[in-house]
């Protein structure tokens, strides 16, 4: 195994012969946490490079959280003029809209509807020029930016495409991709990707997974006027949020079209002329569907099928690269691994990513000084589903809390008839906060609600630094607003 080393600060510009190319850190994957570790490194005076197959902004920017809630934006602006029709709101001069059925009370705000080719066009504005603008600045920077597929030939080695280039430090930032599938006919199955590059929405779509991803395709596509069914293999979709809120999210989304089939699974998949027959089994029971467009969301697993990591010796299993608390990996010092890459206990989130790229990162800059080295902390991280309405989890889950030997008080609080909820014309609403009693301290919080995320922040710093129940309900508000609302949360 190579030393590790710690390079001297400004050791200038990568180290080239005719065969090779050396580095100090190279980071593979250009999303965002490959990024943020690369120009912690690149301040510091190391020599960096980035490598990745892909555009550079990774998932998240260029095929997940910011194109989705773009196009969330378009469901959202159609949900909320629903709500208010008939209570002052109206398109004049449309017929019906095409968005879906009236939801929780509210009418049909006239013509008003989601022009699906538009919206995707918008969403490429934002898209687009997002990987020229970032390797302009990895550039500007002085960090080398790298295209083609990495491949490890040496413990500190890597193929790029037929050149050779070594690092006394590679960084393992590749993401996940989704989760492969195996029955007949999944080959018709398209990807999120895929969903969010349609040049038009077909009129029966079929979400297989009961988690993030058809969750929140299903909520903006039944709002564009396709009809939605979620196909999940397990009894209680949403696993990781609570499960009373989940069902309320359940109920409503039914009211606005999104079907959820419990318990069911796709065994296969048969193009007949211009549509798809899917094979559905419920509970074992199987039944024939037609529909328009499967959508995998069944999960994802970590991107490290290309890169030949055992030529490296570095240990690995389906939860990602094997690493120590620090992130560094176990079987091979000069590797390390962040995000949904390697098999750390942080959630598949963007900012739990990017938090253990940079403290990989601040631990490469400290050399072989062990001792200093940081570990990743993600005490108080939010995690939300942006469906309609949207669900947010922070910190413990009430049987997570029971587990862990905490007398906790849980306090839910169903907010539907709220002046907050009444002021947007009425929709699903709850909360759900847990309390350690021994301590006061607010160690939970689950929430279901329009803009509740933002509500969810404010949680998060509560949890974050131990505040108690008394004190987060005696920071003041302003009135009338939904942060406002947090200490009858409480």
């Amino acid at each position: 195994m190579p030393t590790h080393r710690r390079p001297a600060a400004g050791d200038g510009r990568a180290r080239k012969n005719a065969h090779m190319t050396q580095h100090d850190l190279i980071v593979i994957g250009a999303g965002m946490a490959g990024l943020a570790a690369a120009e912690k490194c690149a301040s510091r005076g190391w020599q960096v490079a980035v490598v990745d197959d892909q555009p550079y902004g990774g998932t998240c920017a260029l095929r997940g959280c910011d194109p989705k809630k773009i196009l969330r934006r378009a469901a959202e602006v159609v949900e909320s003029a629903r709500l208010m029709a008939g209570r002052g709101v109206g398109v004049r001069g449309g017929g019906p809209g095409d968005g879906g059925s009236d939801v929780e009370g509210g009418g049909d705000a006239g013509g008003l509807a989601i022009d699906w080719a538009d919206l995707v066009a918008y969403k490429r504005g934002f898209t687009d020029p997002a990987p020229a603008r970032m390797e302009a600045n990895l550039t500007r920077l002085g960090i080398r930016t790298l295209h083609g597929v990495a491949r490890f030939v040496g413990a500190d080695a890597l193929d790029i495409d037929g050149e050779r280039h070594t690092a006394a430090h590679i960084l393992v930032a590749t993401g996940a991709v989704p989760r492969p599938l195996d029955f007949p006919g999944h080959e018709h199955v398209l990807d999120s990707t895929g969903f969010m590059e349609l040049a038009t929405l077909p009129e029966r779509i079929l979400f297989l997974g009961g988690g993030f991803v058809s969750f929140e395709f299903a909520h903006v596509a039944v709002r564009a006027g396709s009809r939605t069914v979620i196909i999940d293999r397990h009894p209680r979709p949403l696993k990781q949020f609570d499960p009373d809120l989940v069902e309320r999210l359940v109920a409503s989304g039914a009211r606005a079209g999104v079907e959820v089939w419990r318990s069911s699974t796709i065994s296969r998949i048969e193009r007949i002329g211009t549509e798809l027959r899917v094979t559905v089994e419920t509970d074992g029971v199987p039944r024939e569907v037609a529909a328009d467009l499967v959508v995998h969301g069944a999960g994802r697993i970590p991107d490290l099928a290309r890169l030949d990591l055992g030529a490296a010796g570095v240990a690995y299993d389906t939860h990602g690269v094997t690493v120590t608390e620090h992130l560094q990996s176990t079987t091979n010092p000069a590797v390390w691994a962040a995000g949904d890459a390697a098999a750390s206990p942080g959630l598949p989130l963007t900012p739990v990513a990017v938090v253990e790229a940079k403290v990989a990162a601040s631990n490469m800059l400290k050399g072989d000084r062990a001792e200093l080295y940081a570990t990743p902390d993600h005490t108080g991280t939010p995690a939300g589903v942006f469906s309609i309405p949207e669900l947010v989890r922070v910190g413990l889950l009430e049987h997570e809390a029971h587990d862990a030997g905490i007398d906790v008080d849980v306090r839910l609080t169903d907010t539907s008839g709220w002046y907050s909820s009444y002021r947007i014309g009425g929709t699903t609403s709850a909360v759900k906060v847990l309390v350690d009693r021994a301590t006061d301290r607010v160690i939970g919080a689950h929430l279901l609600g329009p803009d509740y995320a933002e509500l969810a922040n404010t949680f998060a710093l509560a949890i974050k630094v131990g505040l108690t129940r008394r004190q987060l309900a005696a920071a003041p508000a302003l009135y009338p607003t939904l942060g406002s609302d947090l200490s009858s949360m409480l």
